[in-house]
C-alpha cells in the first residue's frame, strides 16, 4: 500500500479529532471501514486521528491510505508501563498522596458502583471536575502518587477487603494497576493534543475515557458514535486470563491466570467508564434502536441519545447484480475477520451438512487471519479433521467487489454485531444473507418498520452457534429459486430505500456543522 506522509502543522487546527481504539487505520473491515468512509465522504472537514491500541506488537502497518483531509495521525499503546513525555522517568519516591483528592476518587467510585444510590450534592459534572479533569496534574493524582503513595495504597488495600470476593491480594493490586495505568497515559495525550474544534469517539472504553477528558480540559463538543456496545463487547472476546496476561507482562508479579472476580472487575470499570462518558458526550449515536436503548441502560440521557444507521455506496455495489451468473452459484462466502466472535467454527462445521446434500457446494471464508492467529490455525485444523480442504476454502482479505458476484448466499454466524456494513454491501450486490439474530441483523433482513417489513425477508434469521439450522436455511434459499429472487428483490429495496451512505453523509454533515458552531476556535 502506498501510504502517503501523514502531516502535523502546529499551525493547523483540526476541525474533527476522532478518538479511536483498536481500529482505523490499523485494522481492517468493520468499524474502520465506516471511519474511513465518513472521512472521504466529508472532505470539506479537516480530520485529526488518534489511535489507542494495546501492545503496538499487535499491530502491522496501516491497512488504508489516509485521504488528503487527515492532517495529523498519533498513536499511543496503553500497555506501556508509564507515560512516555520524552523526558527521562526518575526513581520511584514514596509519598503521602493528597487525602482530600483520593476522597474524591472514592466518592465517584462509590457512585459508579451503585449509581442508583444518587449522587452528591455538586452532581456528576462536579465530581468530574474534581476527579477526572485533574488527573495526572499536580493539584490531583499524579502518576506517581497512583503507583508509589500511601493513599493509593491504602484506597487498594481497603476496597480488596470491602468488596474483593478472592482470596488472592496480589491478583487484585496488579488488576487495578493495570486497569488505572492508561488513564494516566490519556492525560498526557490530552495535554499534547494538537489544536480542535470537536471530539468524537467511535467507542467508550479508553477512546471515550479520552474524548471525556478532553471535552472536561477543552469544554469543546465531545461527539459518541458507538457500532457496538463497548462493554457487551468485552463482557464476549475479553477474557480475564487476557488482562491478567497483560498486567504481568507491563508490571510483574505473580498472578493466576483463572479468577473469575478480576474479569467481573474489568468489566465494571468500563461500565463505569461507559457511564462518565454518556455523561460528556452530546450527542450519543447508535446504529439501530435495539442499540439506543442498551445506552439508556447503561446510563445515557435518552434525550442526548439519537440513531444515524450505516449506509453504503450505491454506485459502488448496484453495477455488481449485472455480473451475477444467470444460475445460482452453489458458493456461501463469509466475509470477515477470522476471530472468535465472528464464529467462524459455526460456519465450518455448518459448511459439511450443506457439502452432504449439495455435491459441488463450497464455503468461503474471506477476510484477514492475522488478528487471532491461533484461532485462524483452529479454524483450518477443523477444515482439515471434517475433511471439507477441498470445499471450505480460506481466501484472506478480497475487495467486496471481486467476491459477491460469485457468491450465491452471505453468511454472517457472528455472536456480536452492531449493523454489518456487509449485509448492505451483498443486499446492494442482488445477493440475499443469511445471519445470525445478533443487533440489527434481523430488522436488516426482516424489515423495522411496517412499512419495511411489507418489502418481504431479504434472507433468513437463525440462532447463535446453531450448525444444523445454518446448513437448513442454507440448502432452502440456494436451491429454491423463487424464494432466492424473492429475498434479493427484498435486500436491494432495502437498502436503496433505507440504508444509503447519502442519507448517513448528511446526518453526519449537519450534525458537524452544529458543533463547530458551538466549539471555540482552535482548542
Amino acid at each position: 500500500m502506498n501510504q502517503r506522509p501523514v502531516l502535523r502543522s502546529s499551525h493547523a487546527t483540526a476541525d474533527i479529532t476522532l478518538l479511536l481504539e483498536g481500529t482505523y487505520p490499523y485494522v481492517s473491515g468493520g468499524v474502520s471501514s465506516w471511519v474511513h468512509q465518513i472521512i472521504r465522504g466529508l472532505p470539506e472537514f479537516k480530520f485529526a486521528l488518534v489511535f489507542l491500541g494495546g501492545d503496538k506488537a499487535h499491530y502491522g502497518p496501516m491497512k488504508y491510505d489516509l485521504p488528503e483531509n487527515v492532517i495529523h495521525l498519533e498513536c499511543h499503546y496503553l500497555m506501556e508501563s508509564r507515560p512516555r513525555d520524552g523526558h527521562p522517568q526518575p526513581a520511584p519516591k514514596p509519598s503521602r498522596g493528597k487525602a482530600q483528592v483520593f476522597a474524591d476518587i472514592a466518592r465517584l467510585h462509590d457512585y459508579l458502583r451503585a449509581p442508583e444510590g444518587g449522587l452528591p450534592p455538586d452532581g456528576l459534572p462536579g465530581l468530574l471536575v474534581c476527579t477526572v479533569a485533574r488527573l495526572g496534574t499536580s493539584d490531583g493524582i499524579r502518576h506517581e502518587d497512583f503507583l508509589h503513595s500511601e493513599q493509593a495504597w491504602e484506597v487498594i488495600r481497603r476496597d480488596y477487603t470491602r468488596f474483593c470476593t478472592d482470596p488472592s491480594f496480589v491478583d487484585f493490586f496488579w488488576t487495578v494497576r493495570s486497569m488505572h495505568a492508561p488513564l494516566f497515559m490519556l492525560t498526557n495525550i490530552a495535554r499534547n493534543l494538537p489544536p480542535t474544534r470537536v471530539f468524537h469517539a467511535v467507542s467508550t472504553g479508553y477512546a471515550g475515557f479520552l474524548g471525556m477528558l478532553l471535552s472536561q480540559q477543552r469544554h469543546c463538543p465531545f461527539i459518541l458514535t458507538e457500532h457496538g456496545i463497548y462493554t457487551k463487547e468485552r463482557k464476549i472476546d475479553l477474557t480475564q486470563a487476557d488482562w491478567i496476561k497483560d498486567a504481568r507482562e507491563t508490571f510483574g508479579g505473580g498472578l493466576d491466570d483463572d479468577v473469575s472476580y478480576m474479569r467481573r472487575l474489568w468489566i465494571r470499570f468500563f461500565e463505569g467508564i461507559g457511564r462518565l462518558t454518556y455523561a460528556s458526550a452530546d450527542p450519543v449515536i447508535a446504529l439501530y434502536e435495539g442499540n439506543r436503548q442498551r445506552q439508556i441502560t447503561d446510563g445515557a440521557d435518552p434525550a442526548r441519545t439519537q440513531i444515524i444507521p450505516n449506509g453504503i455506496d450505491l454506485a459502488r455495489f448496484a453495477p455488481l447484480r449485472a455480473r451475477r451468473p444467470e444460475q445460482i452459484p452453489p458458493v456461501i462466502g463469509l466475509l470477515g475477520r477470522v476471530v472468535p466472535i465472528k464464529d467462524i467454527k459455526t460456519f465450518i462445521r455448518a459448511m459439511r451438512t450443506v457439502c452432504n446434500r449439495l455435491p459441488g457446494a463450497e464455503g468461503w471464508i474471506i477476510g484477514p487471519e492475522d488478528e487471532d492467529e491461533d484461532y485462524a490455525r483452529e479454524c483450518r485444523d477443523l477444515v482439515a479433521s471434517l475433511g471439507l480442504e477441498g470445499q471450505v476454502k480460506f481466501l484472506g482479505f478480497q475487495k467486496a467487489e471481486d467476491v459477491l458476484p460469485r457468491l450465491g448466499l452471505l453468511a454472517l454466524t457472528s455472536i456480536s454485531e452492531a449493523l454489518p456494513l456487509v449485509i448492505l454491501e451483498g443486499f446492494a450486490s442482488g445477493l440475499p444473507v443469511l445471519a445470525t439474530d445478533v443487533g440489527s441483523c434481523r430488522e436488516l433482513i426482516e424489515g423495522n418498520t411496517v412499512e419495511d417489513r411489507a418489502l418481504g425477508a431479504a434472507g433468513d434469521i437463525i440462532s447463535i452457534a446453531d450448525p444444523e439450522a445454518f446448513a437448513r436455511q442454507a440448502l432452502h434459499l440456494l436451491t429454491d429459486t423463487q424464494r432466492w429472487h424473492a429475498a434479493q428483490a427484498a435486500g436491494i429495496a432495502r437498502v436503496e430505500r433505507y440504508y444509503t451512505q447519502v442519507k448517513m453523509y448528511e446526518s453526519y454533515r449537519r450534525l458537524y456543522q452544529s458543533a463547530l458552531q458551538t466549539s471555540p476556535e482552535g482548542t
